[in-house]
């Protein structure tokens, strides 16, 4: 991984959040924890994060409402549903609410960082078509500001090649015109 990545770990349980940062702080993570929804929707304003992990059940706002409030605010920013009272009907829910995968506790370290892996593998695309210009009210959300710009001129770098293979040539032709011309010019205003 060549960039830090940040990662918010939403939770009630302090434990939690540690957990998550000791699994992945060392494999180039950033993780910032929030005790509750509304202090995750606070730093999710005030920063920009690549994931967000968030427990199902929490005092105030569910995660769902959380992952909810997420999708609506952020859409390229992906979500992990984490819990230990999971059910169908819950996870049905999360899904609607569009988590990108529904975690039951307890978490391995490879769970963590292989559900981080994952999260961030599927939100690429969404990361990379993400305009440049405000989005959601949110002017500093540019993923990736000139990868478009990039990519269009990798792609575009074969046939720039070839018009200037075609073109050279007459390119080269035009200029020794315009030389022999000025040169035949040049002795005849001499005389």
């Amino acid at each position: 991984m060549s960039a830090l990545r940040k990662v918010l770990v939403v939770d009630d349980d302090p434990v939690v959040g540690l957990s998550f940062n000791r699994v992945l702080s060392g494999k180039g993570y950033i993780v910032i924890t929030a005790e509750n929804g509304y202090d995750a929707l606070a730093k999710l304003k005030a920063e920009k994060y690549d994931l967000v992990f968030t427990d199902l059940r929490m005092p105030g706002m569910t995660g769902v409402e959380v992952a909810e409030q997420v999708r609506a605010r952020q859409p390229w920013t992906p979500v992990v549903m984490v819990t230990g009272y999971g059910s169908r009907t819950s996870e049905e829910r999360a899904r609607a609410a569009g988590v990108s995968e529904f975690l039951q506790k307890p978490l391995s370290p490879e769970m963590i960082e292989d559900s981080a892996a994952r999260a961030l593998f599927q939100a690429a695309p969404i990361a990379v078509m993400q305009p440049e210009a405000e989005v959601a009210g949110a002017p500093e959300v540019a993923a990736r500001p000139g990868i478009l710009k990039n990519m269009a001129l990798f792609l575009l770098a074969p046939f720039i090649g070839l018009a200037y293979a075609v073109l050279l040539p007459f390119v080269g032709l035009g200029m020794l015109a315009w030389m022999g011309a000025k040169a035949l010019a040049a002795p005849a205003s001499t005389k």
